[in-house]
């Protein structure tokens, strides 16, 4: 049973988002580390880099394959997850708390309205599967 966390917004790639304040916390679902197996890498953007919405921003690499991360709102990287890099199990463990991957100060709240909502990532992750 896939694990979805309430109160994010997630965006069709997989990625969710938690918003706090005028940051958005971004990380992989449970359904895309469960997809992906034993994340063994993880390459992100660097503080200070600017993110338009959908840019492909990273790599997240499993003993299974490689996938793209994407930005799922525009912004700037506030803060990267040095606990991930070091340790990319971390996401496969706690994709939605301690496997975060990066922290944004959000240029467009409004983008937030392309994304769905648990609900709705429920119903696509049922037809994916």
């Amino acid at each position: 049973m896939t694990l979805i966390a309430p109160n994010l917004f997630y965006s069709d790639e997989h990625e969710w988002v938690r918003v706090e304040g005028n940051n958005a916390i971004i990380g992989i679902t449970d359904y895309a580390q469960d997809a992906l197996g034993d994340i063994v890498f993880i390459e992100l953007p660097v503080i200070g880099d600017d993110c338009t919405q959908m840019d492909q921003v990273g790599v997240i690499e499993s003993v299974k394959t490689v996938s793209n991360l994407y930005i799922p709102v525009s912004g700037r990287v506030v803060e990267v997850n040095e606990a991930v890099l070091e340790n990319p199990s971390i996401v496969n463990s706690s994709p939605y708390d301690e496997g975060w991957l990066l922290k944004l100060d959000i240029y467009e709240p409004a983008e937030l309205e392309d994304l769905k909502s648990s609900e709705e990532y429920e119903e696509l992750i049922s037809e994916e599967e």
